[in-house]
């Protein structure tokens, strides 16, 4: 079966940082754009997340428009996309929002995290190991045989790195948020990795557009050029 189409969606602030380090989470998008991320949601098969994300922010992740979740129906869809949690450790606490919250749930994680989560998330989540390390390649894999066409992920940085990195990214949307963090401990949108290319490669950017104070740009990682 084919891979689904992988959307990476964040938002930072203008120098780069997804959040701060206080204990509250930091707010980067405004009503007008978490409006956008809801229908992007809605659109979508499946959301997947980073165990740290999930961690940190603890989201129920769903679609929050009751117009949007009767669409889906409409179409023959259920009311929620798949949930996907990554965790290469198994350390999720089953108590968190995502796992009772919306429809169907799904873990992928290593050998090690398996016995972990097959216990600790009976009854709430399907539980699938990629080997002894999380293999994003084997992820999409699966997701595709499940019927996954179009795949929302939303973070965190240790996610979005590897699936750039790994050439797996089909299109990017990257709010950008009129503030600045200035925090070198604060999580960045990505990480240092070797991505294809390297520096010179340019990725083709789609679409610029105002959502409220946020700048929306919209890149397809796989089209560009070496800016030669």
């Amino acid at each position: 079966m084919p891979r689904p189409y992988v959307l990476l969606s964040v938002a930072s602030s203008v120098d780069g940082y997804i959040d701060d380090t206080s204990p509250r989470r930091l707010l980067l998008s405004n009503s007008e754009d978490f409006d956008r991320v809801d229908q992007m949601r809605a659109d979508s098969d499946a959301i997947l997340i980073g165990a740290g994300t999930i961690r940190a922010d603890n989201p129920r992740l769903l679609v929050n428009s009751e117009e949007r979740r009767a669409a889906r129906v409409a179409a023959g869809k259920p009311a929620y996309p798949l949930k996907i949690a990554v965790s290469a450790s198994g350390d999720l606490d089953p108590s968190l929002k995502f796992w009772h919250h919306g429809d169907k749930k799904l873990a992928y994680t290593t050998d090690e995290g398996e016995a972990k989560l097959n216990g600790r998330l009976a009854g709430l989540a399907d539980v699938v190991s990629t080997g002894p390390t999380i293999d994003f390649h084997a992820i999409l894999d699966d997701l595709g045989r499940r019927g996954v066409e179009r795949l929302m992920v939303e973070g965190g940085g240790q996610v979005h790195t590897a699936l750039l990195s790994q050439g797996l990214a089909d299109e990017i949307h990257l709010a950008v948020a009129p503030l600045l963090v200035g925090d070198r401990d604060a999580p960045r949108f990505l990480n240092p990795a070797d991505y294809p290319g390297g520096s010179a490669r340019r990725m083709r950017l789609v679409e610029v557009r105002t959502v409220g104070d946020v700048a929306l740009l919209r890149y397809l990682p796989k089209e560009g050029g070496d800016g030669s």
